[in-house]
């Protein structure tokens, strides 16, 4: 039993504890090129997320993880089967029951570990914050945590020579390398849509026939091993300082 995992923990645990800070994993349930599963967001951002609460719990942070989220906002992607869609609508009722029941235990921070591009938690947390006005709402993205060119040579951001590294080596036998497509994908034709001052969702099959958007094919384990050791402790120094930080001394 991990206590710091509340899906393996019980009651007899959880009565004689205290947390600082709740901890929720979420991703999405998509295809991911022909290579890795549906569910490759999910298991990504659980085992990082785990991983980082152990560190920072043997450190002594009061955290707790909550159930990962396997559904996330792809309503750019709804012509490719099985893709599961929630509305970011869907996202602000699952957060709110959320933060209730953290406010019933005590609980009054909430980290929420995203390892899907599609969610967009910064509308959401802004209206929550009016209904749980004392109550620490964040959210960090661990894929934007890092300098690619540190790690990887191919550039991507799906199914890519990221994510296919990282799943190589926390979960190898889900990896079909050999049937990866080479992740080839379309870009707006106006200029200005390919720059970070404007945005538009893209139509997912109508820019990559694979799913993918990056070529996978120099990915290998020891990248993966490389980069999860790099994530796992950026994402424990965070958990660590929002456990112990002072709701009522948050700036300087």
């Amino acid at each position: 039993m991990r206590p710091y995992i509340l899906e393996e923990t019980n009651w007899k645990e959880v009565k004689g504890s205290s947390y600082d800070l709740a901890i929720l994993p979420w991703g999405a349930t998509e295809a991911h090129n022909y290579h890795l599963p549906y569910g490759t967001d999910n298991i990504e951002s659980s085992t990082l997320t785990n991983e980082a609460a152990r560190i920072a719990y043997e450190k002594g942070a009061k955290v707790i993880v909550l159930p990962t989220i396997p559904f996330g906002v792809n309503t750019g992607q709804m012509d490719i089967p099985l893709t599961m869609n929630i509305n970011p609508s869907t996202q602000f009722i699952i957060l709110k029951d959320i933060l209730q029941n953290l406010a019933n235990s005590g609980i009054k921070k909430l980290l929420i570990s995203n390892g899907h591009g599609g969610n967009n938690f910064k509308p959401i947390i802004r209206e929550l914050g009016t209904h749980f006005p004392d109550m620490f709402i964040g959210f960090s993205n661990w894929f934007q945590s890092f300098d690619r060119d540190s790690f990887f040579e191919e550039a991507g951001d799906h199914a890519d020579e990221m994510e296919t590294s990282l799943m190589m080596y926390i979960a190898p036998k889900l990896v079909f390398i050999d049937d990866a497509g080479d992740g080839k994908s379309k870009k707006f034709r106006s200029d200005a849509l390919n720059e970070n001052w404007v945005w538009a969702e893209r139509k997912w099959t109508s820019i990559s026939e694979d799913t993918g958007v990056g070529n996978p094919k120099l990915s290998t384990k020891e990248k993966g091993e490389k980069f999860y050791n790099h994530v796992t402790n950026k994402l424990s120094e965070l958990f660590i300082d929002l456990a112990n930080a002072d709701l009522n001394d948050m700036y300087e």
